[in-house]
C-alpha cells in the first residue's frame, strides 16, 4: 500500500485488526500487515509544525505518519481542550481540526485558535458536506476544509497549499511593518538629507558662477547630476513609505497598459524587444488612482527591459474572471536568482549597481492599496513572470 491510496481502505480495514476486545492488536502491528508503502515515501524535507486533533485514535496515527513521511512535525490531541493546549505551547504552523468532538466542538475550538493563535492556521475535518457548515468553517478562520473520508494525496495537496499560503501573508504582514517603520522614518530622513543638499546645491551654484575653464565646469554638472540623484532617491523613499495625494477614478486597466507601453515604445524599439498583448477578456473599469496603477506597470516594464538588453520579448496578458483581474507581465530575460526571489519586493533590496530597490516595494505597497496581490509566477533561464491581481467590485 503506498501513501497516496486511500485512507479510507485503510481505515474500513482497521475493525477487524484494531480493537478493544478479543484479538485486538497494536497500531504499529496494523500498520506492518497495511505494508511498507508509507515507510518508503520519499521525505519532502518540510520543516512546518502541523497539530492533528481528532476523536478517533486510528485517524491521529495514520495522518501522524502519512505527514512525517513528508517531513513535517507533527503533534496529536484527542480532544480540542489538548489540542488548543498544544497549540499554547507548541505553536504549530497548522492545525488539522475535526468538526465533530466530545466536549469542546470543532467550531468552538476553531475560532478559540484563530483569535488567540494568529500564525496558526486550520484546516478542518469533516464528513458533513452541508455547504452552509462549509460557509461557518471559513467565516470562523478556517483556511480549507476536507471531507471524509479524504484521500491521502488529496489532503497533502491542501496542507501544502495552506501553508504557501501562510508564508506568504506572514511575509506580507512583515513587509507593511517594516513599510510602516519606513513611514516614520523617512520624514525625518528626508528633512535632514534634503536641508543640507539644499546647502551644497547652493553653495556649488555660487562657485561655479565664478568659474570659465569649461573642464571644471563638467565637474560642477557631475555633482549637480549626483545631488539629482540623491534627492531622487529621498522622494522614492517617501513614495515606498506613505501613499501621496490620491484621486479615485474609473481606470480602464486595458487602455492604462497600452498608454503605459506607449511610454516604453522608444526603449522597447532601441532594444529590439518585441511586445506582444494578449488581452483575452477586456474587465470592466475599476475606480482606482490612474497615477498609482500605471507605477506598478511602468515599474514591472522598467524592469523586463532592464532584463532584456537586445531582441527580447516584452509580454502583456490581461484577463478576468468576473472577480478577479489579472495582469501578467513577462520578460525572455535570464530570470531571477533562486535565493533572491525571498527579497525582491523588500526596500532598498536591489541587484542593479545604480538601483535604490524601492521600485519592487513601492509597487507591492500600491497593490496592497487595492487588496490585491502581486507574485512572481514564473522564473527561470527563460524570464520571469509577474502576476498582479487587483478584485473587481462585487455587483
Amino acid at each position: 500500500m503506498t501513501i497516496d491510496q486511500n485512507l479510507t481502505g485503510q481505515l474500513s480495514a482497521a475493525p477487524s485488526i484494531i480493537g478493544n476486545g478479543k484479538g485486538a492488536v497494536p497500531i504499529d502491528a496494523c500498520l506492518q500487515r497495511m505494508g511498507s508503502g508509507f515507510m518508503a515515501s520519499e521525505t519532502q524535507g518540510n520543516s512546518a509544525k502541523v497539530l492533528i486533533v481528532d476523536d478517533e485514535k486510528i485517524i491521529l496515527d495514520l495522518t501522524s505518519i502519512i505527514l512525517k513521511n513528508r517531513g513535517y512535525t507533527t503533534f496529536t490531541a484527542l480532544d480540542a481542550s489538548a489540542g488548543i493546549e498544544l497549540v499554547r505551547n507548541a505553536r504549530p504552523d497548522l492545525v488539522l481540526l475535526d468538526y465533530m468532538m466530545p466536549g469542546i466542538d470543532g467550531l468552538t475550538a476553531l475560532k478559540k485558535i484563530r483569535k488567540e493563535f494568529p500564525d496558526t492556521y486550520v484546516i478542518m475535518f469533516t464528513g458533513k458536506g452541508s455547504e452552509e457548515i462549509a460557509v461557518d468553517l471559513m467565516k470562523a478562520g478556517a483556511s480549507d476544509y476536507v471531507l471524509k473520508p479524504f484521500n491521502n494525496q488529496d489532503l497533502v495537496e491542501r496542507i501544502e497549499n495552506v501553508l504557501r499560503i501562510r508564508a506568504m501573508e506572514i511575509n506580507n504582514r512583515d513587509l507593511l511593518r517594516k513599510l510602516a517603520a519606513l513611514g516614520y522614518l523617512s520624514a525625518g530622513m528626508a528633512h535632514e538629507i534634503r536641508n543640507p543638499l539644499n546647502s551644497i546645491s547652493l553653495f556649488v551654484q555660487l562657485l561655479k558662477s565664478g568659474v570659465e575653464d569649461k573642464e571644471k565646469v563638467e565637474y560642477f554638472d557631475k555633482i549637480f547630476k549626483e545631488i539629482d540623484r540623491i534627492d531622487g532617491i529621498m522622494r522614492k523613499l517617501l513614495d515606498a513609505s506613505k501613499r501621496q495625494k490620491y484621486e479615485l477614478t474609473a481606470v480602464s486597466i486595458d487602455l492604462l497598459l497600452d498608454a503605459t507601453l506607449e511610454v516604453f515604445k522608444p526603449q522597447t524599439e532601441l532594444h529590439n524587444i518585441t511586445v506582444e498583448r494578449d488581452y483575452r477578456r477586456i474587465p470592466p473599469p475599476i475606480q482606482a488612482d490612474p497615477s498609482e496603477i500605471e507605477q506598478i506597470f511602468t515599474n514591472l516594464f522598467l524592469n523586463a527591459i532592464h532584463e532584456m538588453p537586445d531582441n527580447g520579448k516584452l509580454a502583456v496578458e490581461l484577463d478576468h474572471d468576473g472577480h478577479t483581474i489579472a495582469i501578467r507581465v513577462s520578460d525572455s530575460g535570464k530570470g531571477i536568482p533562486r535565493e533572491n526571489l525571498s527579497n525582491i519586493f523588500d526596500p532598498f533590496f536591489s541587484t542593479k549597481s545604480s538601483g535604490s530597490g524601492m521600485g519592487l516595494a513601492l509597487v507591492r505597497r500600491i497593490v496592497n492599496t487595492y487588496q490585491g496581490k502581486i507574485e512572481v509566477e514564473k522564473s527561470d533561464n527563460t524570464g520571469t513572470t509577474f502576476c498582479v491581481k487587483l478584485p473587481l467590485p462585487s455587483g
